[in-house]
């Protein structure tokens, strides 16, 4: 199987094309042909040497990628009912476990972290969802703002910031965003309710 991978840090160029063994999936786990993977900043953080201390005990290669977008094609046994061979999924992985993470053709996950991928899209919009709108919706979910109330986001152009403003609207917050004169409409038409100048 291949994948992309680095066995040490530094910059773009140390990642490379590896081999690897065809990973299996064990009681509770599935496998996924991944069509997709999302390129996120803890990925560059890998391959910096960000999170050596948490790989201290995983020997290299080290495999990016903490989203992925792919068609189930092996289920492990105790999986329920909720995913099927065949079904197109995205995965939400953790890079720092010795199977590493996304960039591979095949990955093994825990099935809890797999869900159907949005209908209407396709494998490489399906691949951003996870990682941002997950971060987006645990920082709604920490702040614990009443419905009515006011939310800043910055940075509301991106990936993370896009799913921000369009969860909080969702939980009855108002907007206000920040945004450089060309993303002005791409922000509003998150749902952002107040756009102001970007600095």
């Amino acid at each position: 199987m291949k994948a992309i991978g680095l066995t040490t840090y530094g910059g773009p160029d140390v990642l490379r094309e590896l081999e690897l063994p065809t990973p299996e999936a064990g009681p509770g786990e599935v496998r996924i042909r991944v069509h997709a993977a999302a390129v996120n900043p803890t990925d560059v953080m890998m391959r910096t040497g960000g999170h050596a201390a948490r790989l201290r005990d995983v020997p290299p290669p080290y495999v990016p990628g903490m989203d992925a977008a792919g068609v189930i094609d092996q289920i492990g046994p105790g999986v329920d009912g909720r995913l099927s061979v065949g079904q197109r999924v995205v995965a939400l992985v953790m890079p720092v476990r010795p199977q590493g993470g996304a960039y591979a053709e095949q990955i093994v996950v825990p099935a809890e972290s797999v869900v159907p991928a949005p209908a209407g899209t396709d494998h490489a919009e399906a691949s951003t969802l996870l990682m941002n709108a997950a971060t987006a919706r645990l920082a709604l979910d920490t702040l614990a703002l009443p419905k009515g109330a006011t939310v800043a986001v910055t940075g509301a152009a991106g990936a993370v910031g896009g799913y921000t403003i369009q969860l909080a609207e969702a939980d009855g917050l108002t907007v206000v965003a920040d945004a450089a004169p060309h993303d002005r409409d791409l922000v509003r038409g998150f749902g952002a309710g107040h756009v102001v100048d970007r600095g």
